[in-house]
Order: C-alpha cells, then structure tokens, then sequence
C-alpha cells in the first residue's frame, strides 16, 4: 500500500489510474448518500489490505484460525486531495487489536491509551477499587453472615407463623369453654373463670412478643455485622462513581473537534444542544469524525467519504460483509454537524418533502373510515421538519372529520393500504381490532436475495438502537418479540419475491425479519437502513381486512405492488 507523504502519513494514493473520474461538486451527505466511485476502489484498497495483512491481531470472524473472540469492524474511507494530488484516508471505529492506533489507519481523536497516559492512571485507580469491591463482596464472613441471616429469617418466620396459630387454637377453645362454663358456673365463679381466661390470652401474647423481640435482636445483631462490610462496599462504590464521572468529563472535555472555519469544540460543548445533552459512550471513536480531524489537522480537502463493514456480523445488529452503510445518528450527527461546517456538502435529504408532488389514492370512503393507498416516501403523520403527511392530506381533504384520524401507521418508505377514523368512536373500534389482532394484513416485499424456505415463520425481539435512532436491533433481553409468517410468492437467480403476514407490528419489523441473519438474511430491496439503497423500498401494504365498525360486516381491501 502506498503511503506517499511525510507531512500526512496516513495519506494513501490511489493504486488505480483514477484521473478520469469526475470529482463530486459538494461533499456527501453522511447520513445518506450513493458511493462514489473514488470511495469504493478507496475501500477495496482498504479491504484488500485487511486481507492480505498478517500484523492485526484481530479476529473478523472470516475463517481466522486465532482464538481470539470474533468482532466485526465498522470501517471509513476519506478521498481527500493533498496539494492538487487526490488520495484518501482510512480509518476504522473504536479499537482495532485492541488498539487505538494502528499503523495505516487515522489515528484516533485523542489517544487515551498512551504509555502512563492520565487515562489509564485513573483508570488504574478505578480498577483497584473494583478489586477492593470484589474482594469485599466474596468475603467468606459476609456470605456466611448473609447465609446466616437467610436462614434465621425463614425460621423466625416459620417459629412466628407456628406461634401464632396455636395462639388462635387456644382462643378458640377459651370460646368453647366461655360457653360450656356460662351454663354450669354461678355468676361469681364464672366472673373468676373469665378473669383466668384473660390472663391466658395476655401471656399468650407476652410470650408471642418475646419470641418475636427475641428473633428482631437476633436479626438485627448479624445485620450490624453484615452493614460493617456492605458500609464499606457502598464507600467504596460511591467513591468509583464519582472518579468515573469525573474521568468521563475529563474525557469529553479532551475529546475536541475541529471544522472547516478552524473552530474547535469538545464532546461536552457538541452535546449540549444534541437531543441527549450527555455524550454517548464511544462518541468520537467512529470512522468519521477520526477522518474529518486528521483531514482539518493536515490541511487536506475532504470530497467524498463512505463506510462499510467488515468481518462477522454482530449477534444484535444487520451488518453485511463488505456492505456500506451511513453514518450514525446518534453518536455522530452532532459531531459532523459541527465539523462539516465550512464545507460544501449535499443537502440533507430529510429536510425535503418526499410526498411533494403525490397523490393519497383512495380506495374505500363512507361516513365513519376512509381506505388509502400510501404511496412510499410518504410520512404518516407529521415529522419533526416536515408536516406533509397522511394525517395532514386527510384532515384538510375531511375537515368535517374529528377524531385522532391515524389508527396504524406505515413506514415512510412503504407503500400500500391504511385505514383512518373519521370519528371518535370508529377510530377506538379499529384500535381494538388492532389490539386484539383481529386485523389480517399482508405485505409484498422483493428480497435482495434467494431463501431456501418458501414458508415459515420468524420470531425475533427488537427494540430501538438508542445510538442510531431509528434503526432497531434484535435484543433478547430487552426487546419485543417480533412474529412474522410468510410464503414465498416468486424466485428469479438473485431475488425473492415474498408475501408477509406480520402477527405482531413492531417497528421495522418486517425489515429486520427479512435483513438479521436470525432471520431469512435477506433485506428487502432498497432497503437504506438494513440492506442496499435503491429508487424506492420494495415493500407494500398489499391487504387489509376488519369488521366495519358500523355495519359489522367483514372487510377486505387489496392493491397490488407497483414493483
């Protein structure tokens, strides 16, 4: 691999003769963008490298024959030109063999990991306190006293519980004997009768109060020997969290940021005004930010960037061999929002309306619903930027309406059938429908792909990646379970054409189902989030079926895919 200058070290030339290749007018837009030429002979360079490369101590998961655990690796191309001269930068996210820096890749933002670096000091001192804390923890005497006031609990309770019921035998038979004695007895002699009775059921309950006292002492002395060490166990863990919060601001303040205009900011400044005003974990150790800053740091004009995955797929997330995907929302977006500026960059696409110019087609109208056909790129209800939506063609073409009016919602990139409530009433009628599945729905998708099943089922948990908002992961420990049936329609040498019958709706449920390699690993084509970006998502609402709020009558609504 040719590294060519002294002054930037990490400036790769171009292997292939790229002169004719037109250079892009403005940079692209991180968060969505088509590769440009220039990014992919950067990135087979890049992977051609990883390939051939025997130095990484690194496990990619594609036929390493190391023990070491497999980890696939987010990594960014910059084609940048250096004094009139067009090359590129590389450089991967996080740690790569557990390093931060590595030799032909940027290096990182800042470099916490330096030899005796104040980082890993402090990190040193957070360590030895978790040795303490476990140390404490597996202390023989407080699992043995732990143990011990396990078991003393349960036979106080037990002690208690038995005390208590002879308790109640004993007033029972005092009752039977109130009425025997009341028959047989003078006035006097029962009055002394009854006095004795008295006297039982108050020692009864001297005796339950002893037993009691005497158990809380017993508890409450081995409670006093386990708080000795849990006291301290708790010192400890306050002290751990303070130094980390500490070394975390002292991270974020280090972590600075440059632009365009020469502007310099830290994590802290970024995210203040970021949806989440505390930065991520790992936020600045992704592809772009490391490339947008060696760039600034050694005058190089930054025009074109792109980043792809390498290696195994993560358990939770769609990641493809090879595969490019956008950067992050979550981690990145305030970053670059801030380092791009100064440059020429591409519109951001999510700031136009993609519904201009479209048109609702109606497929069922009377006084209580209406049926649509949404065509795709088509919110259904008003976004943060932009208010053109379903609910807002319905409402102003049914002013008359009242109501919420959105009884389901579809992805903005599916197209196909939803129903809306004109009134209050009908709109909670279908929600129940919803609710309670009585609603058959069906999807067409075109698979990137060919799947060996023609029918089957997938069950997969997702919840939302809270670091790139709004992509979802398969999570087993905090997701919804997902369940989608399906039948395969059609296959043609490299696609699948599928019809879903989703049970559950959860978000992207059925772009997940189709891309996760838990599920038919296989995205639906066009698919920018989990597969390839193309000139539309070939996924459509085919049919809809329910019981008229009204008449009662079943329902049922079909209109075929456009692709």
């Amino acid at each position: 691999m040719n590294i060519n200058s002294a002054e930037s070290p990490c400036f790769i030339s171009f292997k292939k003769d790229v002169s004719q290749i037109k250079l892009p007018a403005k940079l692209n837009f991180p968060f969505y963008y088509d590769v440009h030429p220039l990014c992919e002979i950067a990135a087979e360079q890049v992977q051609y490298f990883l390939e051939k490369t025997d130095d990484l101590q690194h496990n990619f998961g594609l036929h390493t024959t190391n023990n070491l655990a497999p980890i696939g690796k987010m990594f960014g191309v910059l084609v940048v030109e250096n004094k009139g001269k067009i090359g590129f930068l590389a450089a991967y996210s996080g740690k790569l063999a557990n390093s931060n820096s590595v030799a032909f890749f940027v290096p990182p933002v800042f470099d916490m990991l330096t030899d005796n670096s104040y980082f890993l000091r402090k990190e040193d001192e957070l360590n030895a306190i978790n040795r303490e804390i476990e140390t404490l923890e597996n202390n023989s005497d407080l699992k043995n006293d732990q143990k011990k006031l396990t078991d003393l609990k349960i036979i106080a309770g037990l002690e208690i519980d038995s005390f208590k019921e002879k308790i109640k035998i004993n007033k029972q038979l005092r009752k039977q004997d109130r009425a025997l004695k009341k028959e047989i007895l003078s006035i006097e002699e029962y009055q002394k009768f009854e006095a004795d009775l008295i006297k039982q059921s108050l020692y009864d309950k001297h005796l339950l109060k002893e037993l009691t006292n005497t158990f809380e002492t017993e508890i409450n002395s081995i409670k006093k020997e386990i708080s000795i060490l849990t006291d301290q166990i708790e010192i400890l863990k306050n002290l751990r969290k303070t130094k980390s919060n500490a070394l975390q601001n002292w991270l974020f303040t280090n972590y600075t940021f440059l632009n365009a205009e020469s502007e310099e900011k830290s994590l802290l400044d970024i995210f203040k005004t970021a949806l989440h005003s505390q930065p991520p974990a790992g936020a600045g150790e992704c592809c772009a930010p490391k490339l947008f800053q060696y760039a600034y740091k050694n005058n190089l004009k930054p025009i074109a960037l792109a980043e792809f995955w390498w290696g195994q797929s993560p358990k939770s997330e769609v990641r493809k061999h090879k595969q490019f995907y956008p950067s992050c929302w979550g981690k990145c977006e305030p970053i670059l929002s801030h380092m791009l500026k100064g440059l020429q960059v591409d519109e951001n696409p999510f700031l136009q309306n993609p519904a201009k110019d479209k048109e609702l087609e109606i497929v069922y109208d009377d006084a209580y619903l209406v049926v649509i056909n949404k065509p795709a790129e088509f919110l259904s209800v008003p976004g943060i930027n932009i208010t053109d939506s379903v609910y807002e063609r319905i409402k102003n073409r049914y002013p008359q309406a009242t109501g919420p009016l959105i009884v389901h919602r579809l992805d903005m990139s599916t197209s196909g059938l939803m129903v809306l409530a004109k009134n209050k009433d009908t709109h909670e009628n279908l929600q129940k429908q919803f609710i309670k599945r009585k609603v058959k729905k069906s999807y067409i998708a075109l698979l990137d792909g060919v799947i060996e099943l023609d029918s089957g089922k997938i069950e997969l948990p997702l919840r939302v990646d809270l670091d790139d908002r709004p992509r979802q992961v398969v999570c087993y420990d905090y997701g919804k379970m997902g369940i989608t049936e399906f039948k395969v329609l059609s296959k043609t040498e490299n696609s699948t054409r599928i019809q879903y019958f989703p049970i559950t709706g959860r978000t992207h449920q059925l772009r997940v189902h189709s891309a996760h390699n838990l599920g038919l690993n296989a995205p639906i084509k066009g698919d920018d989030l989990y597969g390839t970006k193309a000139n539309r998502l070939h996924l459509h609402a085919h049919t809809l079926e329910f019981f008229h709020p009204i008449t009662k009558e079943w329902v049922s609504f079909q209109v075929d895919p456009a692709f």
